[in-house]
């Protein structure tokens, strides 16, 4: 039987040689599943434990990112579902192989351990890039290289266990091309006298030398894709992989920007403090070696265009109160997404709860479908449902309007994971429910946005999330730009915007958050206006407002009490609260559809007089509101604003 295994092994590494090199065949090579749960289900106590599971999620995301680079190889079943009893890889593997889905009948293979994966896929490798354990900053910059150089992403150790030991100096003996360090195990980046190769002054910090060197060498050269960068802890989590779940180190989430050649960073976004696993450094240097790295991705790809970037401060390891930080974890949220948008770059935020994700360069040859249309509503139908009365005014008749915005989904692996507990819910088209879904996710999970425009109900209406296709903070893409001094980017972001919200359907932006950045001007409405015509939620902003056509409600209050009867008393008292408006717009995050069920049998026990309405019908009728009412249209209503600071 081993020898009859081998043989097999033998056959499907000369397939996938042969559809690597164009082979003609290639259509029916089979899907190579490789399950890589183990490195979740480790003693996080015991160090060799660690350093396994880091190792062998790091080459394999490198590893994934190259093979699938131009065709759906290689899948991973890693993420276990926090809310299910079921894999969320093995979820949505299931999904795309049903009847008539995107792989039916297609074959797979399973890969039994590391050694045979490598093995597997070795046609796709041109060796290995080495990085060094004393500098935590190298293992980001090795998955830059990979990308670029198509190298396996291998930690230096030679302990005889080590996968450097098993892939380097045995094994297949993969040669190492690009080493970070010495190869007698010194370190390359000292954080004294001059950064290698560069004829530059030490920053004083190993960290911010490395990243520089990368700068230097890939982003300068453009040997790396300066549209797309990935924000994701280095090898720090090696020193407290119980700050998070054992799938947070996010290494699986490589992938995908491994196989579009980005650059990587792991950097402290606040001036006025120096990172915790970099004490020595003067305050500010992470942040200036950040807008060093910004800047040359905005300088070469250009002031017309976005770029994107992976990934969310790693806040329950670094840079926060949370990690022994000054700064709070929202505080540095917005912090961070007010340094990348002033370089005219937004996030797709991984955030810790949700922030592990596989298979995203697997996900990403999905194929979409160019349009994927929702009705809007019209004025007959309004008048007809009694909305508007013969001369068309709004018909409130004692009502008070609701909608809830269904978020967050402003970052791929959220959608990921939480789809098969949230979406799947069988109370979902109950209530009408406003989903707010960045359509720039549609890059690394296709299928789950495909997947919910297939199952949607009449009462499941789509619009964008935070803060469109993307999150950034709009204002800081208007002049002046105080951090970057760059012209305005607005002009960048709509066009950005444009596509996605064409091939969605969307023109609502359900929710902006301004954060900790000045407030949106005429200019920034203008650039919303121009993709998001029928409504806009900034925090800003007057609690109304009318923009030429375009309808501006401000953004009031969070309801996420877990308990559906508190939740809605809380709702019902700010309904109470923001007479004389009869708008009402509420955020939840990551409810189902059951709670929202329950929500709204609450709310109407205690206040018959709420409507809750689809998101069409809401907007079109807030839009004829304010074309009616000039004191609405021009933002002189004033309602308190308790929730979040003026």
């Amino acid at each position: 039987m081993k020898k009859f295994a081998k043989i097999m092994s033998l056959v499907f590494s000369v397939a996938v040689m042969l559809c690597s090199l164009g082979n003609s065949g290639c259509a029916a090579e089979p899907i190579g599943i490789y399950d890589l749960r183990y490195a979740t289900r480790i003693d996080a106590n015991d160090p060799a434990q660690v350093k396994m599971a880091w190792d062998h999620c790091h080459a394999a995301a490198t590893l994934q990112g190259i093979v699938n680079r131009d065709k759906p190889r290689l899948y991973l079943r890693f993420v276990d579902s926090a809310h299910s009893s079921q894999n969320v890889d093995d979820y949505w593997l299931d999904q795309l192989r049903q009847p008539g889905q995107w792989l039916a009948g297609r074959e797979t293979k399973t890969i039994p351990n590391m050694l045979e994966l490598i093995q597997t896929y070795r046609p796709f490798l041109k060796g290995a890039v080495v990085y060094d354990p004393k500098v935590t900053s190298t293992s980001n910059v090795a998955s830059a290289i990979a990308g670029v150089e198509d190298l396996l992403a291998i930690r230096y150790d030679p302990a005889p266990d080590s996968l450097y030991t098993r892939l380097i100096l045995s094994g297949p003996k993969l040669p190492v091309k690009v080493w970070l360090l010495q190869p007698d195990g010194q370190s390359l980046f000292t954080g004294q006298g001059e950064i290698p190769d560069l004829q530059r002054p030490s920053t004083g910090s190993a960290k911010c030398d490395a990243y520089l060197w990368m700068k230097h060498r890939y982003m300068d050269t453009q040997k790396c894709n300066n549209g797309y960068g990935a924000y994701y802890l280095d090898q720090y989590w090696m020193q407290k992989p119980q700050s998070a779940g054992l799938n947070h180190h996010t290494l699986t989430n490589h992938d995908f920007f491994v196989s579009k050649r980005a650059f990587f960073f792991d950097l402290n976004v606040w001036p006025d403090e120096a990172t915790i696993e970099d004490p020595a450094q003067k305050p500010g240097t992470d942040l200036e070696t950040l807008k060093e790295l910004l800047l040359t991705a905005y300088n070469t790809v250009g002031k017309d265009k976005m770029v994107y970037i992976g990934g969310f401060p790693a806040w329950a390891f670094k840079y926060t109160q949370h990690a022994g930080g000054k700064h709070g974890d929202v505080e540095t949220e917005w912090q961070y997404a007010t340094i990348i948008s002033a370089y005219n770059a937004f996030k797709d935020a991984d955030a810790i709860g949700y922030g592990a994700m596989a298979n995203a360069s697997f996900y990403a040859h999905f194929p979409l479908k160019k349009k994927y249309p929702q009705p809007w509503v019209t004025h007959d139908q309004l008048r007809q449902r009694g909305y508007l009365t013969d001369d068309g005014q709004v018909n409130f008749a004692g009502r008070e309007f609701v909608i809830l915005y269904v978020g967050d989904y402003d970052a791929a692996s959220w959608v990921y994971q939480r789809t098969m507990d949230i979406w799947d819910d069988p109370a979902r088209g109950q209530v009408p429910l406003m989903w707010c879904i960045s359509p720039v996710l549609e890059q690394r999970a296709g299928p789950m946005l495909d997947y919910m425009r297939q199952t949607a109900t009449p009462n499941d209406y789509f619009a964008a999330a935070d803060n469109g296709a993307g999150y950034l903070n709009p204002a800081l893409l208007q002049e002046p730009r105080p951090i970057s001094s760059l012209p305005s980017g607005l002009d960048a972001w709509a066009n950005h915007c444009l596509p996605y919200y064409q091939r969605w359907d969307l023109s609502i932006t359900g929710f902006i958050i301004d954060g900790s950045g000045p407030a949106m001007n005429d200019q920034a409405f203008d650039c919303y206006a121009r993709f998001s015509p029928n409504g806009i939620v900034p925090q800003k902003v007057p609690a109304t407002l009318l923009h030429g056509n375009l309808p501006i409600l401000r953004h009031d209050w969070d309801i996420n009490q877990e308990d559906p009867a508190q939740a809605a008393q809380t709702l019902v008292q700010r309904i109470q609260g923001r007479q004389p408006l009869h708008f009402h717009w509420f955020r939840n995050i990551l409810k189902t559809p059951a709670w929202y069920v329950q929500v709204h049998q609450n709310v109407k026990k205690e206040c018959p007089q709420a409507e809750f309405l689809d998101a069409p019908t809401f907007f079109e009728l807030y839009r004829i509101y304010l074309q009616t009412t000039p004191v609405a249209a021009q933002g002189k209503i004033k309602i308190p604003w308790p929730h979040w600071p003026q």
